[in-house]
């Protein structure tokens, strides 16, 4: 970035109006007292750079749909800095508007929220909270200047963690910060992956959420929030929230599965260029599949975000509000589906290759009673939320009784599907699905261990899969959407079949692996997906 100038725009057009301060110091925070402001109407980002300086300003909107109590204030930073940049204002278009204008009448009938409390649900955990808030109040108290330059490999600052590093776990962050992408001079990401050698590239050089992920938490259990701030809010404005009359845009509530910082000259011949946000919602991925768990995992990474940094003032902000408001009625939107899990096609989360996940497949339902629980404790509770937030602890309740009910198999379990009546009809029927018993796998029987058990895979009528998917199983166990005694079988079961799941990933993604017809039937002979 050591042209003239460079401008970095958003491809979406979020209509949006916001405050901007010139003077303030914190990065993606709120404004001071007293500091100067101006109102804009803007549908695109612009960072202009001249010299060592950046500023960002907005275009003029082309609609008006917001009122001035929408409006947030966002100010710049000069204790993070991007390359050259000695202060810069960032600005996120994502301003919410009212969301009783976006609410269904459908979450009117929920019933109190009470009913969830009713309910054991051992509370999410996570480790090393109170360190990393000890190292951001630290910095803060100090008024210490955190370089978020995270591309220049080696540059980190030396925490309590670091100084007991082994040699892996410096080249693992080598390679980490090595992956950083970098937008407007600021980390926003990291790619899905980085391989010199790979000529085929694909979109592997892109930042996906899922992927993400994994890279956040490593950040921000390393005290190194910034990055994970950026990204929550930099997807929070690509974020689809128009419908048009295309059947194929994105509905509203929808994000991303990934997005790549793109550059493009600017007319003249001064040398200037934009920078852009080009974001994927599945019309470029393999398949045209949209993305179900990208909005899923961003409700988890900005709930851990809060949780280990101690900063509850994004979760806070109106725009992020209205996006979690966005993907909850997305998710919880009335459908054909009679079942409180939610329905998903082939290829639309992490395993995105034909697997015959379609359904209900038990990886998007650990995520979505994840995303619900952490949405719940972050919505603030109103009169335009009370109905949202009944809806929620509804679904809660029902997507735990199902997935405990219908999806726990265990050596007990088998037996009982062997004793089962077919073709029964009426409320009290035992056999629900209609499960044949000839479905059940001869691999199974010989397979499942006496003690421990496990979440099959997916439950639709007349199919059951058998099949091990670890995501699906890890994520019920930490989010407690299985009982402490199926959260238990299921550590037990992978102890018991230690040498059947293990691999390079080290746990195997699904296990057993289809084979001959059944791959050939069931990917439709994606060579991608051999065993």
């Amino acid at each position: 970035m050591n042209s003239m100038s460079c401008i970095c725009v958003s491809t979406m057009k979020p209509c949006c109006r916001f405050l901007i301060s010139f003077k303030s110091s914190s990065l993606f925070g709120f404004s001071p007292p007293n500091s100067g402001r101006r109102l804009i109407n803007s549908s695109k980002l612009h960072c202009t750079k001249i010299g060592s300086r950046s500023i960002r300003s907005g275009i003029h909107s082309r609609r008006n749909a917001f009122s001035d109590s929408d409006s947030i204030s966002i100010s710049s930073s000069s204790s993070s800095r991007g390359r050259g940049c000695s202060r810069g204002v960032l600005l996120i278009p994502r301003v919410a508007s009212d969301f009783k204008n976006h609410s269904g009448s459908s979450l009117d009938s929920h019933v109190n929220d009470k009913s969830f409390e009713r309910m054991f649900v051992k509370p999410l955990v996570f480790k090393d909270v109170e360190k990393s808030e000890e190292i951001f109040k630290k910095e803060s108290d100090n008024g210490g200047v955190k370089d978020t330059n995270f591309g220049n490999v080696g540059v980190r600052r030396e925490t309590e963690r670091g100084l007991s590093q082994t040699e892996d776990d410096k080249e693992a962050w080598k390679l980490l910060r090595g992956a950083v992408v970098n937008y407007c001079g600021f980390p926003v990401g990291t790619v899905a992956a980085k391989d010199p050698g790979d000529k085929q590239i694909l979109n592997y050089d892109q930042v996906f959420i899922r992927d993400f992920v994994p890279s956040a938490y490593a950040f921000l259990l390393d005290g190194e929030g910034e990055i994970v701030r950026n990204f929550l809010l930099h997807t929070l404005q690509l974020q689809s929230w128009e419908k048009t009359v295309d059947c194929h845009s994105p509905g509203p509530g929808l994000m991303p599965a990934s997005f790549k910082v793109k550059s493009a000259p600017l007319e003249g011949n001064d040398g200037s260029f934009e920078e852009f946000l080009d974001p994927d919602f599945g019309g470029s991925a393999i398949g045209r599949v949209s993305p179900v768990d990208s909005g899923l995992w961003w409700i988890i990474l900005l709930r851990a975000y809060g949780k280990l940094t101690g900063d509850y003032t994004l979760q806070e902000r109106i725009d992020v509000q209205t996006g979690i408001k966005l993907i909850l009625k997305l998710c919880l939107a009335d459908g054909f589906d009679m079942f409180p899990t939610l329905l998903v096609t082939d290829g639309s989360c992490m395993i995105d290759r034909r697997m015959g996940i379609h359904g209900h497949p038990l990886e998007i339902q650990a995520l979505f009673y994840s995303a619900l629980r952490c949405a719940r404790e972050m919505l603030i509770v109103n009169d335009g939320t009370k109905n949202l937030v009944a809806a929620v602890n509804n679904r809660l309740s029902a997507l735990s009784f199902h997935i405990r009910e219908y999806y726990w198999v265990d050596i007990k379990k088998i037996n009982e599907i062997y004793r089962y009546n077919t073709e029964e009809y009426s409320a009290d029927a035992t056999n629900k699905f209609n499960i044949y018993p000839d479905q059940i796998p001869t691999w199974l029987v010989d397979w499942i261990p006496d003690k421990g058990g496990y979440f099959i895979g997916n439950l639709q009528p007349a199919h059951m899969d058998f099949r091990f998917f670890t995501l699906g199983n890890l994520w019920a166990v930490i989010s407690s959407l299985g009982s402490q005694e199926q959260n238990e079988g299921v550590m037990t079961l992978i102890e018991e079949k230690w040498d059947d799941l293990v691999a390079n990933m080290p746990l195997k993604i699904c296990f057993p692996a289809l084979e001959k017809e059944e791959w050939r039937i069931i990917t439709g002979s994606d060579p991608k997906n051999t065993p």
